[in-house]
């Protein structure tokens, strides 16, 4: 039934090699049912509420990947655009967290008019290879900053904004160490390797007090269900309040995060081809955009592909059947909601390093000899992790992509899409700044 579902021979993969890249994402990103609703909270939502509404919108999203778009990836409310809503909408601007729904909400239905239009096919498109390139190597190189950030590795600085951090801290040693310990089983071909190195260095951190097992009992005494958020979004207070900066900035960020994201890992499983088609991405964007809308419903922000479903790509997933693994497992952690925090940032952060190398292998497809696609690439590249907005890296290379052609006279060769997308982007930056 599964063969027949998800075609694992023709993409090369088996029921084993799905499950143990389920795993490994789910590993990597599961960190969000605690820091997401930690968020939500912030903006006055109810907690426990808060908490279910999360879990249960990945959960059905990620189903929706799976079964019907086939893509090996997990859908949930994205951090960035949470902390937005709690920390900008919810904060400074002044607004319920019932007016900040109603505007994911409206934003959602955007979301899914520019897909079933395809005008977001229009725009994934329109991107040059060269760009989509440095989409890849861009979103590697954020990945990697934020294993490193998770684990210690790098930490703020008032002077430089980022140094190094304190290397003879536990975290970033055991870090470290599962760095070299899953390099050196994935040289040697073995099979799970970033599950393994998670494994071990949670067991590891147990060992030496570095974590601990969390208090009371490891299983919830009852379903958790979002009673206090479902429906409470206020579409009336959003369009009354005149959110229109708001909802514009909430749109173009999750429309590219999305994009960034599924060209980075749709061109890691395969599913892009030379001439930069992506198969089955009708479909994915119809499922983000039914994603945000179900998170508005049930009391979440914006719903996202996470960007963290990389490791589980780089571990062989390649069908849909990894994404129903990843609904799956976060079906069992409204069970076991304790027991997943067992798995602490400093064990999953070697995975989005190793991960970061990996999807780094791109670089060397950038035609950097011609610098009017060496700039905008390298902007895109370094703004990413830089800003840590895979969205921000799109607009900077969007942008001197388009602004570098017309100064060199190439502007017929840049397509109507781009000088729009572009223009949308520059707008952006400027409501952004306001």
């Amino acid at each position: 039934m599964l063969e027949r579902l998800f075609h694992l021979s023709a993409h090369g993969t088996s029921v084993r090699q799905e499950c143990l890249a389920g795993l490994t994402s789910f590993m990597a990103m599961c960190y969000l049912i605690f820091v997401v609703p930690g968020m939500l909270a912030d903006a006055g939502m109810p907690h426990q509420s808060a908490v279910a509404a999360t879990i249960w919108v990945t959960i059905i999203i990620t189903l929706i990947m799976g079964l019907w778009a086939r893509f090996p990836v997990g859908v949930a409310p994205g951090l960035g655009i949470t902390a937005f809503f709690a920390y900008f909408v919810c904060g400074p601007a002044g607004y319920t967290w019932q007016t900040g729904l109603g505007a994911v909400f409206i934003s959602g239905v955007i979301f899914l008019l520019l897909t079933v239009t395809r005008v977001r096919q229009m725009i994934i498109d329109a991107v040059p290879m060269d760009l989509k390139y440095a989409i890849v190597v861009g979103i590697g190189a954020f990945i990697a900053f934020i294993g490193m950030k998770n684990c210690g590795l790098v930490v703020a600085d008032p002077s430089t904004f980022v140094a190094l951090g304190k290397l003879s801290s536990a975290p970033a040693l055991l870090a470290a160490g599962g760095v070299f310990l899953i390099g050196a089983l994935m040289a040697r071909n073995v099979p799970g390797a970033m599950v393994l190195g998670i494994l071990v260095i949670t067991v590891l951190g147990l060992a030496l007090g570095v974590s601990e097992l969390p208090e009371g009992s490891l299983v919830s005494s009852s379903l958790p269900l979002p009673t206090e958020t479902f429906l409470q979004m206020d579409i009336r207070g959003a369009l009354d309040h005149g959110l229109l900066s708001i909802i514009f900035t909430l749109t173009m960020v999750d429309l590219f995060d999305n994009m960034g994201v599924l060209i980075g890992l749709a061109r890691k499983a395969g599913f892009m081809h030379e001439d930069g088609h992506i198969d089955n991405l009708d479909r994915a964007l119809v499922t983000d955009s039914i994603g945000t809308m179900s998170s508005a419903l049930l009391g979440a922000t914006t719903a996202t592909s996470y960007l963290e479903c990389a490791a589980g790509v780089a571990q062989g997933g390649r069908t849909g059947l990894t994404a129903v693994v990843i609904a799956a497992l976060f079906a069992l952690s409204l069970i076991f909601t304790p027991l997943v925090g067992v798995v602490p940032g400093y064990a999953t952060a070697p995975v989005l390093i190793v991960v970061g190398a990996l999807m780094m292998q791109d670089v060397v497809r950038i035609r950097f000899q011609d610098f009017t696609v060496a700039l905008p690439a390298f902007l895109t590249i370094l703004s990413m992790p830089l800003t840590f907005n895979i969205a921000t890296g799109f607009g900077f290379g969007f942008i001197s992509f388009t602004v570098l052609r017309l100064l060199t006279g190439r502007g017929r060769e840049v397509s109507p899409v781009m000088y729009v997308v572009s223009a949308c982007f520059a707008v952006n930056f400027v409501l952004r700044s306001l």
